[in-house]
Order: structure tokens, then C-alpha cells, then sequence
């Protein structure tokens, strides 16, 4: 019998929080807005304390995060945008239940669900990458999630700019790195509008397109995956994003190493992830799993 888990995905606007096994065995789910820290984590303590049968607790938080356990702020986000969060304590959620659990960002929760119920089975590297608020990466190399002084940024790599594009980027840390350039804020302040209201050819998504393509291409090259998931709320809005992007990494690699392999099989290469918005819940319940 598969065991249960309590997980917890902690993104910057929503809560999930869930009680499974995985995602065909759902017990229940609470979502709730994530506000100050002083609001939100007693609110998630308080779910957590209700499901007693849960065997262990996986979280999954937005970040920057420490996830080195020798530091004295393992478990505590760090140095985020997000007002407020700075030093706030995500393990101490799953200290208080005494219960074993696992802790990681969410994009790398989402990548070890994909490996273990979604479109990354069997694969031993692969990277989840996700284009919503933010661009997050998640990479997987021999079944573990990549981490040493810190965790995977890669959203936040600097990269080529197109010849000619002054637009400053939208991150607050970089300017005009991939999230600065591809994210959904990034396309809203560089069309005056949001990425969902604009045609699949304005011109706001060819920037946002080779910045992403110069990411993917930094990854192939970087981690070899075996596969990249992409996915989130800008590629779930604009369907021509995923072809146009295969065609860029393609062009990109310009049949460098393993370019041909790829290229042989890029709507295998990259593709958008199975589970779909139960990735990010899914993720908590795999980190909880592996816990145990």
C-alpha cells in the first residue's frame, strides 16, 4: 500500500497544500493565497495538524532557498524578491509534526514528479523548466535533484540580447536575464500588456523566445538532460511558444555534440510536462516519498 504524504507546495501567490499518495490517490487538497509569512505558515501548520494520517511531509517552496543542512539557515528562504520572506522558516513546518520529510524548490519537486509519475519515467537527466511569474529550472541527474552551493538558478542565466532590443528587463536583481526577459512580467512591461491578450506573432514574443532558446541551449550543453520539460502559465497561454522553441534550440545548437541526436527527436527532446498543474503539488508528494 502506498504510503501517504502530507505535501506542500509554497508558491509566491498560492498555497497548495495536499494529502496523497500520488496524484491517482488524493485524500484532500486545501489551496490558500500566500500572504505574509506571520499569516501563511501558521495557517499551513494548521492544515498539516489535521491529517494524521500522514506518514511524511514533503515541501516545495519558491525561492532562493537553503538547502544546505550544515548551515545555520538550512530550510529558510533567502535573498528573495518576494517582501517579507527573507529568513523565513519552511522546515520548521514539518519539525513541529516530528514526521520525516524532504524540502527542496518547487521547480525541482515538479522535475522528480515528472520522473516518477509524468513524461520524465525512466529517464535518469532531465530538467523541468516552467515560464509563469518567474522561470524556474529544475534538473535531475541519476534520479537526485542538482543542488550544492545553492540550488539551480538557471532562470537567471545572462544571455545574448537580440541585436538592437533596449528594453531593460523586468527581474530586480539582473535586469535583463532570462526571466528578466521571458517571464510573464517581463513580456507585460515590454508590450504594456499581458502576454495573454497579445497575437502569437507580436513582435514582444521574439525577444522572449531567443532568450529562452539561449537557456535551453545552456542547459543541453551544461547537464545533458535526457529530456526538458517546459511548461507553465506563458507557454499554457501561447501554444505556438512550444514549436517555435524547438525550432530555436535546434537552430542554437547548430549540430554541436548531441545537436543531431536532438534534433532527430525534438518533439521528444522538449516537450511539455504530463501532470500539468498537479506537478507543483505532485512534487511536495514525491520529496515526502523519498523521504521516507
Amino acid at each position: 500500500m502506498t504510503a501517504l504524504v502530507a505535501g506542500v507546495e509554497l508558491g509566491g501567490t498560492k498555497c497548495v497544500c495536499v494529502l496523497a499518495g500520488g496524484p491517482d490517490d488524493i485524500r484532500d487538497e486545501r489551496r490558500i493565497d500566500t500572504r505574509s509569512p506571520a499569516e501563511t505558515l501558521p495557517e499551513i501548520a494548521a492544515i498539516l495538524a489535521e491529517w494524521r494520517d500522514a506518514q511524511a511531509i514533503g515541501l516545495a517552496s519558491f525561492g532562493p532557498v537553503d538547502l544546505d543542512e550544515r548551515s545555520d539557515h538550512y530550510g529558510r528562504i533567502v535573498n528573495t524578491p518576494k517582501p517579507g520572506w527573507n529568513g523565513a522558516d519552511i522546515v520548521g513546518l514539518a519539525r513541529a509534526r516530528g514526521l520525516p520529510f524532504g524540502f527542496d524548490t518547487d521547480v525541482a519537486g515538479a522535475a522528480l514528479a515528472e520522473g516518477r509519475w509524468g513524461a520524465a519515467r525512466g529517464l535518469d537527466s532531465f530538467a523541468y523548466v516552467t515560464v509563469g511569474t518567474g522561470v524556474g529550472v529544475g534538473t535531475v541527474m541519476r534520479g537526485q535533484t542538482v543542488r550544492g552551493l545553492g540550488h539551480s538558478e538557471a532562470g537567471h542565466l545572462r544571455v545574448p540580447r537580440l541585436a538592437g532590443d533596449a528594453f531593460a528587463g523586468a527581474c530586480p536583481y539582473h535586469g535583463d536575464c532570462v526571466e528578466g526577459l521571458a517571464s510573464g512580467p517581463a513580456i507585460a512591461a515590454r508590450a504594456g500588456r499581458s502576454g495573454e491578450s497579445l497575437a502569437p506573432g507580436d513582435p514582444a514574443w521574439e525577444p522572449a523566445v531567443a532568450a529562452l532558446a539561449a537557456m535551453l541551449h545552456n542547459l543541453v550543453l551544461t547537464s545533458a538532460p535526457e529530456r526538458i520539460l517546459i511548461g507553465g502559465g506563458v507557454l499554457g497561454g501561447q501554444p505556438t511558444l512550444l514549436p517555435r522553441l524547438r525550432t530555436a534550440l535546434v537552430d542554437s545548437l547548430a549540430g554541436y555534440g548531441a545537436a543531431p541526436a536532438i534534433a532527430a527527436g525534438i518533439d521528444d527532446f522538449l516537450q511539455a510536462p504530463a501532470l500539468g498543474h498537479q506537478a507543483g503539488p505532485m512534487g511536495a508528494i514525491a520529496l515526502g516519498l523519498d523521504a521516507l
